[in-house]
């Protein structure tokens, strides 16, 4: 194992940075485990990665530093969608083009000198609308995992027009520039997170691509704990958002539907973990709603306080009308806490009637009215929701957790090693 020798190429890559920042940390810290690893990543992870530590064991870190372009394109989308954070960050991320450029000239030049490396790893970004030079190197590449090519959801224009997802077709473009490099035609292994992403590639490189989800959980800081008491005519149930405030997900959906069940008598509380664009609106709504001693917003917390508060609830809640992958979602399973989502996109692919309930998405309205016929019924029969709840801790240690993740990429490394090797025979 330790012969092996990874290039692993992270653009997002750190802990406590973001959701796929947190992937490319994940896959970093643990390949150094048993694999020699070569990470190659932006300087802007710098910081972060040297305060957990990095470079760990005997692996080594490549900063790639394009902060002279990735700077003031950031300010400029930040001044042209100051409510979307997902169309600033689309923006932004034409900043990656650069860093693999600069990238694959720092690694053509060390490979001159003499370097070695088995397998080349891209593991972020996570879309295949961000194609790479790096398969130009002469090295057997994987890629991924990926997780794009959603559309939009019928019935949501509105929601749709607030982040600007106009821009999200800009990046099909990043198809035809994959096609012009032949970052897919060329690599070893595509990994891709969703029946979705799959329909995205080429039907021709369908045979190299391989299923994973892009997103793991940590099993030792998302731990199986007791549930609170059960809720009663008195006791409240207790429902978790967590997530960006951006119009997508949804949260105003789940305060009306609260506001109704108010209306009913019956009691329910919702905490919600998560920061921004909209949390200001929507702290209004809950208080015009008569919401104020039901809601709580809590902020943007590190990972072991979203924990806490998964430990905290009986039910897990994402409305979110657009969702690609639904880390959240794993990490409240794997808290054996029961999950509640729209049938779209990620969430469609990971949730079910077992674990929780996937609830159809054709109109806002529609959103409303199940999610209070689903919170009426964790009310009427709380013991099957925990039941549910456990099953999806079970699902989690089986297929998302970072272990078996890791285990199933080094197992996909031996795979295309021997591969090379036979064909240089």
């Amino acid at each position: 194992m330790n012969a092996r020798k990874i290039l692993l190429v992270a653009y997002q890559c750190g802990p406590g940075m973001g959701s796929v920042s947190q992937i490319g940390w994940e896959w970093y810290s643990r390949l150094c485990a048993d694999n020699s690893v070569t990470l190659v990543t932006h300087v802007r992870n710098r910081a972060a990665l040297e305060q957990a530590g990095a470079p760990l064991g005997d692996s080594e870190v490549i900063y790639i530093d394009t902060e002279w372009f990735a700077g003031p394109l950031y300010r400029l989308a930040k001044r042209i969608f100051p409510r979307s954070e997902h169309s600033v960050f689309l923006v932004s991320s034409l900043d990656y083009f650069v860093f693999d450029f600069a990238a694959w000239r720092q690694l053509r030049r060390r490979l001159a000198d003499g370097a070695v490396w088995s397998v080349l790893h891209r593991v972020t970004p996570v879309t295949l609308a961000a194609p790479t030079w790096l398969g130009r190197l002469g090295l057997p590449t994987v890629i991924g995992p990926l997780n794009s090519g959603l559309t939009d959801p019928p019935g949501f224009a509105a929601i749709m027009k607030q982040e600007s997802t106009w821009l999200i077709k800009v990046r099909e473009l990043g198809r035809l520039v994959d096609a012009a490099l032949g970052s897919s035609r060329s690599a070893a292994r595509i990994l891709t997170a969703s029946r979705t992403t799959l329909r995205a590639i080429a039907p021709r490189n369908h045979a190299r691509c391989r299923t994973m989800l892009e997103n793991g959980v940590e099993l030792s800081r998302f731990t199986v704990t007791p549930w609170p008491p059960l809720p009663t005519d008195t006791r409240p149930l207790r429902v978790l958002f967590t997530g960006r405030l951006v119009p997508i997900k949804g949260l105003d959906m789940l305060l009306q539907a609260l506001a109704r069940l108010r209306n009913e008598g019956l009691p329910v509380r919702l905490d919600v973990v998560g920061d921004g664009p909209m949390r200001e609106e929507w702290t209004r709504l809950r208080d015009q709603l008569k919401l104020a001693g039901r809601v709580s917003f809590h902020g943007a917390l590190p990972l072991d306080g979203v924990a806490g508060h998964m430990k905290a609830c009986h039910v897990f809640c994402l409305p979110s009308v657009r969702e690609s992958g639904g880390a959240v979602l794993l990490e409240a399973m794997a808290s054996a806490r029961p999950v509640i989502a729209l049938d779209f996109g990620g969430p469609g692919e990971i949730v079910t009637d077992q674990i929780g309930a996937l609830l159809p998405l054709k109109s806002p309205a529609q959103v409303i009215d199940a999610l209070c016929i689903t919170l009426r019924d964790v009310l009427r029969d709380p013991l099957e929701w925990q039941r549910r709840g456990l099953a999806g801790r079970r699902q989690v240690e089986e297929h998302y957790s970072w272990p078996a993740k890791i285990a199933a990429a080094e197992d996909i490394y031996r795979e295309i090693i021997v591969e090379r090797a036979l064909s240089c025979c």
